[in-house]
């Protein structure tokens, strides 16, 4: 399974923005897939996961009500909308899949198998 997150860009205090991560190279109708972020010197931080198979989403606190995951099954693809962008939501944006069945909506990095390449976004103030 490949994945590859893209829409990054430097936005201002209040924009929005969304994130898109192409997922392609296996099936994964009982997968969940995520999304993190990582500043420099700082572990991953959990932000989103939706289970592909139903479209349920769990969120970090720090973002609920302000980020929304989704899927679209019929371009494999997962989005992250971002609203309010703050400064503090700078960090590189990672989107992860995690291909155990009897686990959902993990917030651990280290449950995920499969990583894309990041996209950065920088919020301004």
């Amino acid at each position: 399974v490949q994945l590859q997150a893209s829409g990054g860009g430097v936005l201002q205090t209040g924009d929005s923005l969304r994130l898109s991560c192409t997922v392609s190279g296996g099936t994964f109708r009982g997968y969940s897939m995520a999304w993190f972020r990582q500043t420099p010197g700082k572990v991953y931080e959990f932000l989103s996961a939706i289970i592909w198979k139903d479209g349920k989403t769990f969120y970090a606190d720090s973002v609920s009500g302000r980020f929304t995951c989704s899927r679209d099954i019929s371009k494999n693809m997962v989005y992250l909308q971002m609203n309010n962008l703050r400064p503090e939501d700078t960090a590189v944006y990672y989107c992860a899949a995690d291909r155990s069945r009897w686990r959902t909506g993990s917030n651990r990095p280290d449950e995920y198998d499969y990583w894309g390449q990041g996209t950065l976004v920088t919020v301004s103030s």
